[in-house]
């Protein structure tokens, strides 16, 4: 079946949307650029931007925004706290305060030359994301003083599961590696070094997200994916890991916390969650 496609920029990445009947592509865009507009944490102006701004402990807060934090906080507890929203600090410090689009890309291998020794990454043992509460009787989010949060990685997954709510099958959303499908698909995933795909998957109504080092990489060995425990990027000798799961939020969570695990554990993770597929430094391909 011939699947009609609509691509366009949002959320710092490529959004592609398809579906066999073309007309609610248009309605599916503008849930994806609303959306992408009010999680974001790099304008001020944004809901997200007004939350994190606001001293006050408890804070109004929008049915959308109320969701896109409860997935995040799914996603921390899913992982034990590997897959943290709370972590907009510690990211700020290591050169991501700002968008990077524009920016010029470390090459993958030159900065696994230039990276630390490789350990795997820990929860942080405060786990600031427990005291995070969304309470939809109220209309409020409550955080602790100071705690501000980022929904970059776990908010795509969230768009992606809005966005195929609003397709007939079969369909697919893919934003930026977090994708949603309904209905049979094969989904490439991309291989960090190039070359071949890394793996060619089987999906039917359920969700993929691949996390990777190399899709934010800036200064030498400076990445996205901070290790909780530190605050600083995780080289954990996985360079990206794929991940199942019935939505995109759980697969985005388990994705990241799969690679921040590194191989053994990531992977043992991924085989009790839907399974999945890990590239390590060298570019050997695990799956489970």
């Amino acid at each position: 079946m011939t699947l009609h496609e609509l691509a366009f920029p949002s959320m710092g990445t490529r959004v592609r949307l398809l579906a066999s009947d073309p007309s609610p592509l248009p309605t599916a865009r503008a849930e994806v650029e609303r959306l992408a507009a009010r999680l974001t944490r790099f304008d001020a102006g944004s809901e997200l931007g007004a939350l994190n701004a606001d001293p006050r402990p408890v804070v109004p807060a929008s049915a959308d925004l109320r969701a896109a934090v409860r997935a995040a906080l799914r996603g921390a507890e899913l992982t034990g706290g590997l897959a943290d929203p709370t972590l907009l600090a510690p990211l700020e410090r290591a050169g991501y305060g700002s968008s990077l689009l524009g920016v010029p890309r470390t090459p993958l291998r030159d900065a696994l030359a230039s990276a630390p020794a490789r350990r795997a990454a820990r929860p942080h043992p405060a786990g600031a994301w427990r005291a995070v509460e969304v309470d939809d009787a109220a209309g409020t989010i409550a955080r602790p003083p100071a705690v501000r949060l980022d929904l970059g990685g776990s908010a795509k997954g969230f768009v992606a599961d809005r966005a195929a709510a609003l397709l007939g099958a079969p369909c697919a959303v893919d934003c930026g590696g977090d994708m949603r499908v309904r209905g049979a698909h094969e989904v490439r995933v991309a291989h960090p070094f190039g070359g071949e795909p890394a793996a060619v998957i089987a999906l039917s109504d359920g969700a993929v997200a691949t996390s990777g080092v190399d899709a934010r990489l800036w200064d030498h060995a400076h990445h996205h994916l901070l290790d909780p425990a530190t605050g600083a990027p995780a080289w954990t000798g996985v360079v990206s890991a794929t991940a199942l799961a019935p939505t995109a939020a759980e697969a985005e969570a388990l994705a990241k916390a799969a690679l921040l695990s590194g191989p053994g554990a990531g992977l043992e993770l991924l085989a009790r969650h839907g399974g999945g597929v890990l590239v390590l430094d060298d570019g050997d391909v695990v799956t489970t």
